[in-house]
């Protein structure tokens, strides 16, 4: 017995400074995190625009919309951090605190969703949409038709069972006050279809009912004012990519550009019949209603604001209201000259071959991300095998593949535009401006779809003999490779989306979404030169 205890207390005092030393070494582990380092790879730009035009009624509106982005931007914590967002009130470094409300969390969003916060594990890639706890195999076991709607979420009730909570029931409190507001701003509108759509969206908080709120935002024409808001992406449910989070953008309206753009839409039905795809894959109509217009964005908040920040928005993501009425692309650009002026310009000094850095302008930067979003709707929307969409069939997978087509479909749009004279300008800025695009998105990490679709297209491009690399690391655009490559991956691209095949979709990720050492040594180029990876906005009334 007395060697029973011997024994006991040996083992006890082993587990005990084993977890002293665990302790030990996550702290060591936190405290080499370079905190201002991880902060300054983003750089801060006020969002800011001419709102002198704007009518009085205008400007009274725009405080109460400030107040629904606002209330999303807090919903939008909810999902994406859940009980986590408390460890903020134990962080001492201000550098730490700055950099847990750039990424909405404890997770570093441009560095694969690790964290940076002592006692946070890994992000759940279910976010808080679904209990922590649970597995796939049990969601897929559980009954309920509405386990997979965008607009619900799932807990467990008082029996442990799982429960499909509805988000108006889930967030009752916060949706109603918003949909009070926005029906005070729809009392301000003057515009009869931009008060239409708020008094929709109002309903559409109380009943997770967006359809008519969608298509009534799809028939807007010239309101100046543009607020984005509700339930929209689906990039945080990491784990079927079912649920959408909360997000809101305050824009106004370039009026000047937005005229220039407006003769692209119309050609929208001829470009999809041209595609470089099997005619089964393009059968669908793209709507004719699908509009493009520019805008200075004021005000970003909730999933939008998250990490790396958005710089045009293809909407709606409802395939039924982009087959009824097609969708609407909204172009930010004092947002695209934030990242294109300190961003991608530095980024072609030290990678890119210096006789081809005049190539890279931002009318080519402004043209590839417009028409990346004119992609978005574009192909196909159905799978022709009985999948149902193609967002239900490739599920997880499903964002990095629609990323990277309407990426890839953004520059086969350019080119087709130029050589029908619709779209002036030499394609080879196109061309480079683009490629150096996907060193800008690259960086964005593992957890985010835009950067594996990029660092998918970089190996394809490079297999494909594309883009030549040197010994030094500076890369030359091969032009006509460029364009048979192009057209290849648009193909594949659409290819794997109308059949639905997961498994396949699943094969591509493996061979292509691969980090090899010399993008590393270059990527690591840019850190070391302090290139920012992404912005931060300065913002507010």
């Amino acid at each position: 017995m007395k060697s029973y205890y011997f024994y006991l207390i040996i083992i006890l005092f082993a587990f005990f400074t084993s977890c002293k030393s665990e302790k030990e070494n996550n702290q060591k582990t936190e405290n080499m995190i370079d905190y201002k380092t991880e902060v300054n790879k983003y750089f801060e730009f006020e969002l800011k625009a001419d709102l002198s035009n704007l009518t009085e009624n205008q400007q009274k509106m725009l405080p109460l919309l400030y107040q629904v982005a606002d209330i999303m931007d807090e919903l939008y914590w909810q999902v994406a951090c859940g009980q986590y967002r408390s460890y903020y009130d134990t962080l001492t470094d201000d550098n730490a605190k700055k950099l847990f409300m750039i990424n909405y969390g404890p997770w570093d969003r441009l560095n694969g969703n690790k964290s940076f916060v002592e006692g946070v594990g890994e992000k759940p890639l279910g976010a808080f949409f679904y209990p922590a706890d649970m597995t796939k195999e049990e969601f897929e076991k559980f009954e309920d038709d509405s386990k997979t709607s965008l607009y619900t979420i799932i807990e467990r009730d008082e029996n442990g069972k799982l429960v499909s909570i509805p988000y108006h029931v889930k967030f009752k409190e916060q949706l109603s006050k918003a949909a009070d507001l926005l029906r005070q701003a729809a009392e301000l509108a003057e515009d009869e279809g931009f008060k239409k759509y708020l008094l929709l969206r109002a309903d559409a908080f109380e009943t997770s009912d967006y359809f008519e709120s969608d298509m009534a935002w799809m028939d807007m024409k010239d309101n100046v004012i543009e607020f984005v808001v509700g339930p929209i992406e689906n990039y945080e449910d990491a784990l079927f990519g079912y649920k959408t989070s909360f997000e809101a953008f305050i824009l106004i309206k370039d009026l000047e550009w937005s005229k220039k753009l407006e003769k692209f839409a119309t050609l929208l039905p001829e470009l999809q019949k041209n595609l470089p795809v099997d005619a089964k894959y393009k059968q669908e109509k793209p709507g004719d209603n699908s509009q493009l217009n520019a805008y200075d964005a004021i005000y970003y908040a909730g999933d939008c604001n998250a990490g790396s920040k958005t710089i045009a928005i293809n909407l709606p993501n409802d395939e039924n209201v982009q087959l009824a009425k097609g969708s609407r692309r909204l172009q930010l650009k004092n947002s695209m000259h934030a990242k294109f002026d300190n961003i991608v310009i530095p980024i072609s000094k030290i990678l890119i071959n210096p006789e081809q850095q005049k190539h890279i302008t931002f009318d080519a930067f402004f043209a590839n991300t417009m028409f990346h979003e004119v992609g978005h709707g574009l192909a196909i929307k159905n799978t022709i095998t009985g999948k149902g969409t193609c967002r239900e069939a490739l599920t997880d997978r499903y964002n990095t593949f629609e990323e990277g087509k309407a990426d890839i479909l953004g520059l086969w749009l350019v080119d087709q535009l130029i050589q029908m004279n619709e779209l002036e300008g030499n394609f080879i800025e196109n061309q480079v401006t683009f490629v150096t695009g996907i060193f800008r998105s690259i960086r964005f990490g593992a957890s985010s779809s835009h950067g594996k679709a990029n660092l998918m297209r970089y190996n394809f491009y490079m297999e494909m003999h594309a883009i030549e690399r040197s010994e030094e690391g500076i890369y030359t655009v091969i032009p006509d490779k460029m364009k048979i490559a192009t057209d290849s991956l648009a193909e594949l691209i659409i290819t794997v989306q109308g059949n639905g095949d997961y498994e396949f979709a699943g094969k591509l990720m493996e061979k292509y979404l691969v980090e090899t050492p010399e993008l590393k040594v270059d990527l690591q180029k840019l850190a070391d030169a302090n290139i920012p990876v992404d912005v931060v906005w300065k913002q507010g009334m």
